[in-house]
């Protein structure tokens, strides 16, 4: 094969010959196989998200709502709510325990 510049080279691949080599030709498998070679995955690591509150405002909270006489639905949605403050604030304010208060006391 030649080049531009007039330059005659091999074909890597088959040396000139127009096949392929083999095993004997000192050629030698250079797959991946170990796990160490391949690369991490992108994926984001899953959060388990808590099924009750976790700072002491929202486990107070929560257990307030789940000693109310509201029904199942509603005291899983509220204290879904709180554990979704939770995540966003850090722990629930004392203006976010005023509202969910005032929620299942109204009822």
């Amino acid at each position: 094969m030649s080049n531009s510049f007039g330059l005659t080279t091999r074909c890597p691949a088959c040396g000139g010959t127009g096949r392929k080599g083999d095993a004997s030709s000192g050629m030698r498998d250079v797959t991946k196989t170990k796990s160490s070679h391949h690369h991490p995955t992108n994926r984001a690591p899953v959060v388990v998200k808590p099924q009750f509150p976790t700072s002491f405002e929202g486990v107070k909270l929560a257990n307030e709502v789940k000693a109310s006489g509201l029904g199942d639905e509603v005291k899983a949605r509220i204290v879904r709510e709180i554990i979704e403050y939770e995540g966003t604030h850090g722990s629930c304010t004392k203006t976010f325990q005023q509202k969910v208060r005032k929620q299942f006391r109204s009822k």
